[in-house]
């Protein structure tokens, strides 16, 4: 059975840094893991992804998130910088019902992610 966990969540002033990880269970060695934001009253954005060969990010979050992964402790993470107030989402992850995937537009698409986390709130704000 497949569970991803999202945590890290939280309270940030506007230029401040947060790191999201995301715990994954029963997933295969060779999976992908998308991040995605959701803001009230809005759709799920897909800010990034990550495989074992690849790692994509959308325009919107270039040079200011980074995603890496930890195998050893089946988590990836989403560092969050130069953080803004409409950055205040909750952030989900999230992963396909297959493997050997690679990253890119279509799984940035909420609607090709088969599993999710229940999402962690974050909120910037001074």
């Amino acid at each position: 059975q497949v569970r991803l966990v999202e945590s890290g969540g939280g309270l940030v002033q506007p230029g401040g840094s947060l790191t999201l990880p995301c715990t994954a269970s029963g997933l295969s060695d060779d999976y992908a893991i998308g991040w995605f934001l959701q803001a009230p009253g809005k759709g799920r954005d897909g800010l990034s992804c990550i495989t074992t060969g690849n790692t994509y990010y959308a325009d919107s979050v270039k040079g200011r998130f980074t995603m890496s992964r930890d195998s050893t402790k089946n988590t990836v993470y989403l560092q969050m910088n130069s953080l803004k107030p409409e950055d205040t989402a909750v952030y989900y992850c999230a992963t396909p019902d297959e493997t050997g995937v690679m990253c890119g537009v279509y799984y940035s698409d909420a609607a090709n992610m088969d599993y999710w986390g229940k999402g962690t709130l974050v909120t910037v704000s001074s």
